[in-house]
């Protein structure tokens, strides 16, 4: 998979290039980010640029503006699981997340013909969680205070969709 994986009216995704590492670096430094997002060195980011099982993708609006970053896991799964292990926006509150996600679905779902997408989300997240939730995700369980950050356990909430529901949806909004 090489260059722009799957565009809209509004936004451009395509594959992560060494030129923008620095970006990401510095989207994951916003302190509305570190709240929710784990920081990764450099050299972590590049590995998932360069694993053939995972997807480093940028997201851009049609000016090239970058407006964040998305990971993509287990594309090699034998299960036909993806994991979007990361959804990293700079604009917030103007629709990208939201337009990213439906971008994601049909790519994970159409073109790489997954059976299941899923995440993980701080469960204090709500702003995440409600566009995860409005785009068809189901919560399916919580890892009750699995991580351990600046010296408080959190909770991260599992929350999926299938292909047969992302299908449904399809069908129902045409």
């Amino acid at each position: 998979m090489s260059g722009n994986i799957i565009k809209s009216d509004q936004i451009l995704l395509r594959r992560t290039q060494a030129e923008d590492l620095d970006f990401v670096l510095d989207t994951e430094a916003v302190e509305d980010s570190r709240r929710f997002v784990f920081t990764w060195p450099r050299e972590k980011h590049e590995f998932a640029m360069d694993n053939d099982d995972q997807l480093h993708i940028i997201i851009e609006n049609m000016a090239g503006e970058k407006l964040g970053y998305i990971i993509l896991a287990g594309l090699r799964n034998e299960h036909h699981c993806i994991e979007l292990t990361r959804i990293n926006m700079v604009s917030k509150n103007k629709g990208y997340g939201k337009e990213t996600i439906s971008l994601i679905q049909d790519f994970v779902f159409n073109r790489l013909n997954a059976h299941r997408l899923w995440l993980d989300v701080k469960e204090d997240n709500a702003r995440a969680r409600h566009v995860y939730e409005s785009a068809g995700f189901t919560m399916e369980g919580t890892l009750r205070e699995c991580i351990h950050t600046n010296g408080v356990y959190e909770s991260l909430v599992i929350m999926g969709m299938l292909a047969s529901e992302y299908k449904q949806r399809q069908m129902l909004e045409r």
